[in-house]
């Protein structure tokens, strides 16, 4: 009995992306469908410490010292956003599960005590391997702004982002086609 994929989405988001809510804060999960295998999306989401390989907002990084649970990244943000550096702390890397957890520590943005869950499925998309991508926040809302305003300026960075994603993989994804053809 096959799944639809709302239930899907739905048992991987009660598995994976459960968030502690305190009073002040909102919370959404956001999910897109890649048609790229899930190994390949996972590469690029996975890069903690290259994060501008397809965030379009990141303009550099830098990783002090080895990767791993409780690095800190340095993130420069491009002009015209309300913010110049971040400054993140890996939280998780989990590469048989396919789990990044990230929480912002540092910078000169609104975004306080944000904590966010990035975690990709492997699914079949008009009968090839493609990819589920799930990602889910937690932050506080802002004096002055409401959850809805917060949400929606969180939500509209991330779907940015994994619109991003899906365009670097598919791209990637469709030479390693090609190339593989070549060697045939």
């Amino acid at each position: 009995e096959e799944m639809n994929s709302e239930a899907m989405e739905l048992q991987y988001i009660l598995r994976h992306h459960k968030h502690e809510l305190s009073e002040n804060q909102c919370s959404s999960a956001l999910v897109k469908r890649i048609k790229a295998p899930a190994h390949l999306v996972w590469s690029l989401a996975r890069r903690f410490d290259q994060p501008q390989k397809y965030k379009p907002f990141v303009s550099r990084c830098i990783v002090e010292g080895d990767l791993q649970i409780g690095s800190l990244r340095e993130v420069n943000v491009k002009s015209g956003l309300p913010a110049t550096t971040s400054t993140e702390r890996l939280e998780l890397l989990d590469d048989n599960e396919h789990i990044l957890g990230v929480r912002i520590v540092g910078g000169d943005h609104r975004l306080k005590n944000y904590s966010s869950i990035l975690t990709v499925h492997p699914e079949v998309i008009d009968g090839r391997p493609g990819t589920l991508v799930i990602e889910s926040f937690v932050v506080d809302v802002p004096e002055g702004n409401t959850k809805d305003e917060t949400c929606y300026f969180v939500e509209a960075l991330i779907k940015c982002n994994l619109k991003s994603l899906a365009e670097v993989s598919e791209r990637m994804a469709v030479q390693d086609q090609a190339e593989a053809m070549q060697q045939e």
